[in-house]
């Protein structure tokens, strides 16, 4: 009886869990801030225009400023 209850408990946490999904790279901005801590956590930003501008937003937090390698640059049209 007592492994048919942990059988269930088992199965029923294992119903009620989500599955992992990716962080995503946002492709519309080139630079990104990977924060990392125990008070902050850990993740990436990616809502930079530019180094500068991220490495003024990283001032005194334990982060780490990026290329961000799924950047895609808009392309311009030629003007007819």
């Amino acid at each position: 009886m007592k492994l048919l209850g942990a059988l269930l408990l088992a199965l029923s946490a294992l119903c009620m869990t989500r599955s992992a999904s990716a962080q995503m790279y946002d492709p519309r901005y080139p630079v990104c801030m990977h924060a990392y801590g125990s008070l902050i956590g850990d993740r990436m930003d990616c809502i930079f225009a530019s180094l500068d501008q991220c490495q003024a937003a990283a001032m005194g937090l334990p982060a780490t400023c990026l290329i961000n390698p799924y950047y895609a640059p808009r392309s311009v049209r030629p003007y007819r």
